[in-house]
């Protein structure tokens, strides 16, 4: 049975969205991304020519550092870092400059739940400002499965703690991606339609699972509202950065 949060939420409810760009003086682009009192900073420095050992010159390269609020980068650091990037490459046009490198900066500024997605809507409002070709927008959110088999979103550090499972998802800014009719691809590029990165942890079943989507599609909307409000309130601005 669903029932009410301990913040008073209910089980489908977001807490307030943050987002600005243009934050960083320094980087190519840049902007923070909050939900609730979760917060990151995404700085985007690139593209540079040149690309990391190992990577194909003939694409170009997308390197993402994590750096913690406090510590050194551990094992669940990293696998943030792997989902990242090979998110970030999904939605990246690679074939427009290549042979070069593209740096994503991720400072976590405060942990209150979900920060894997909230680091992943950084980055893409980040990539956004400095100019680097998309195929298309990303919004990524947390769906937990809670011990009674019901689903919440966006949780909090105290609820991430009972949850039983999670999937975090990341889905295109439209289901149906706006080609020509019978493509389905974007400068040689594979276009994404239904989802673009889908990780679980913990126990559910395939039932849950599709249930976890469905709430979590129907979520990203409000996701894709507030990144397109950013753009459009931005951009004639971006001619000035803000220390």
């Amino acid at each position: 049975m669903e029932s009410e949060r301990d913040d008073g939420r209910s089980p489908s409810q977001l807490r307030p969205l943050s987002c600005a760009r243009n934050v960083l003086h320094r980087a190519h682009g840049s902007a923070s991304w909050s939900q609730g009192d979760t917060k990151v900073l995404a700085a985007v420095y690139g593209p540079k020519a040149g690309t990391k050992k190992n990577e194909n010159p003939e694409k170009a390269c997308i390197e993402v550092i994590w750096k913690p609020k406090t510590g050194q980068i551990g094992k669940q650091e990293k696998e943030f870092e792997m989902i990242l990037k090979r998110t970030l490459q999904s939605i990246c046009i690679l074939t427009l400059n290549p042979n070069t490198t593209t740096s994503i900066i991720v400072q976590v500024v405060n942990d209150d739940g979900a920060l894997l997605v909230c680091a992943i809507n950084a980055a893409c409002a980040a990539l956004i400002d400095a100019g680097i070709p998309l195929k298309h927008l990303a919004v990524a959110i947390c769906c937990c499965l809670a011990e009674g088999g019901y689903v919440i979103l966006d949780p909090t550090k105290l609820e991430e703690q009972k949850m039983r499972g999670f999937a975090y998802l990341v889905f295109p800014n439209s289901v149906v991606s706006v080609l020509p009719k019978g493509s389905s691809r974007v400068e040689g590029e594979p276009m994404e339609h239904g989802i673009i990165t889908s990780v679980t942890h913990g126990v559910m079943s395939v039932e849950e699972y599709l249930k976890c989507l469905e709430r979590g599609r129907a979520a990203s909307t409000k996701l894709s509202d507030l990144l397109r409000r950013s753009l459009q309130s931005q951009l004639p601005s971006d001619s000035s950065k803000a220390v």
